[in-house]
């Protein structure tokens, strides 16, 4: 496979697998891409057939409240969410969708397990799945105005005699025209008035109450509303919303994003500039944006540039190795779980508005190393999680043998990184095999009872996993 293709399956998926790969080449490289911008066109039977193990994150707000009545408040579909979520992540077929809903749940973010959203956060998932590969101006619209993102922004307590400021202000500041827009004081009180009367009612759905609405002349950035009537004030908020997701620098503010997403951790202006362009072009149209972004002669450039986080390595080792869920039944998932929440990195779950950072810098210490090439190991071994199905490393191997342990390892290093291993590699592995009794070199002869394709092969897996190839997005 060339390397620009290589490039792209890397980047808009959560890592290659040996089926991934001879789709893209059957399809070809566009025509690929193409697929994965319709997700809808995708069957998606495997990854749906697991998420019915996970139940919940289907029921409503109703439902939820009615089923946790007597205690007031339970974290289990909070939980059950956050499975689901790396379910559709390692198995679904629908990668690029899979991402892009990371992304906006991220941009976008309601901390998940948190109590003001025990009821609503499942809810507010799907909202952002519907609208995941829409227009941002749809999507924003729906976030901001949903149960979740009032009570996890305290705007449910907001009132026209006491605005809070938390909303208003991280509409602006994260949200959509970030803080380069220079937005002031008044403009943050004057968001925070526009979006008073908005709430969440008794039964935890969306509300809006106009004895609570502030009445009298906004302006924000050039958004301006004569705001006269209490009964109006829904409408102006929506107004508001749509302006905002419409301004320039809510533009320039989402082309960084996804490029620091896809490209590097330094953006490159001049794609900033020409996605922020495609997308006021197109009416806050998020595949367009998506289509120049992969097109474009800097995403050509970018190999090497991004480094997968906890979460996208430890996803990305899952689906090299062609790990399964469980037979049957949700352990090995659940532990799965507690791996990455062990890692700092459970999906969902970052506690400030801001969302999780995607930098290599924020994610870089000796901890987080270990942590992550512990999970190697413990998977490619099968330590633990122990009721997942695989992996199968025996089938690694080709067929026939090959004739030296040089060769095993180029050939497995193949098979998992998608390139040769180098010298230095094989040297380091073949030393890592060696013992008293038997010296190792690449040029060593592999035999049926070396060590390398018997006791030692996870650990031979997991040292090339551990490599920089296997870090890098």
């Amino acid at each position: 496979m060339d390397a620009q293709t290589m490039l792209l399956v890397r980047r808009a998926t959560y890592g290659p697998t040996p089926a991934l790969l001879a789709g893209v080449q059957g399809l070809g490289r566009q025509a690929w891409l193409d697929r994965q911008l319709r997700p809808e066109t995708i069957k998606d039977t495997s990854a749906e057939s697991i998420l019915r193990r996970f139940p919940r994150v289907n029921w409503s707000i109703s439902k939820v409240r009615s089923e946790y009545a007597k205690s007031f408040g339970s974290w289990d579909v909070m939980i059950e969410l956050t499975r689901a979520t790396m379910v559709r992540a390692i198995w679904s077929e629908r990668q690029l969708f899979e991402l892009m809903v990371e992304f906006w749940s991220n941009h976008l973010n309601v901390t998940c397990p948190s109590s003001d959203v025990w009821d609503s956060r499942a809810d507010y998932d799907r909202v952002i799945r519907k609208h995941t590969l829409g227009k941002f101006a749809d999507l924003l619209v729906a976030a901001s105005l949903h149960p979740a993102m009032q009570s996890y922004l305290d705007n449910t307590s907001s009132t026209k005699d006491h605005p809070n400021e938390n909303q208003g202000r991280e509409l602006l500041e994260l949200h959509t025209v970030g803080i380069s827009a220079g937005y002031s004081e008044d403009d943050v009180k004057n968001s925070a008035r526009i979006l008073t009367g908005l709430g969440t009612d008794g039964s935890g759905e969306a509300t809006y109450r106009a004895s609570r609405h502030w009445v009298g002349p906004v302006a924000v950035l050039g958004f301006s509303s004569a705001n006269a009537t209490a009964a109006g004030g829904r409408d102006v908020a929506v107004a508001y919303l749509n302006y905002l997701a419409r301004h320039e620098n809510t533009a320039r503010q989402l082309a960084t994003k996804l490029c620091l997403r896809f490209v590097g951790d330094s953006p490159p202006e001049a794609l900033v500039a020409r996605l922020a362009s495609v997308y006021l072009a197109n009416d806050t149209a998020i595949v367009p944006v998506l289509r120049e972004l992969f097109g474009s002669s800097e995403f050509a450039g970018s190999a090497g540039q991004k480094v997968r986080r906890p979460y996208e390595d430890l996803v990305a080792t899952l689906r090299v190795l062609g790990v399964k869920p469980d037979a049957s039944g949700i352990e090995g998932i659940e532990n799965l779980h507690w791996m990455i929440l062990d890692m700092g990195h459970s999906p969902l779950y970052w506690g400030p508005p801001n969302g999780y950072p995607d930098v290599a810098t924020a994610w870089q210490s000796p901890a987080g190393t270990l942590a992550r090439w512990n999970s190697h190991l413990n998977i490619a071994a099968r330590w633990w999680p122990t009721t997942l199905t695989g992996p199968d490393l025996v089938a690694l191997i080709p067929r026939p043998r090959p004739a030296t342990h040089g060769a095993l390892i180029d050939a497995l290093s193949e098979r998992l990184l998608q390139q040769k291993a180098t010298k230095v590699q094989q040297v380091a592995i073949c030393d890592f095999l060696t013992d008293e009794w038997h010296k190792i070199t690449p040029s060593t002869p592999l035999v049926k009872d070396s060590y390398a394709i018997g006791g030692r092969l996870a650990y031979v897996v997991s040292l090339l996993l551990d490599s920089p190839a296997h870090a890098l997005r």
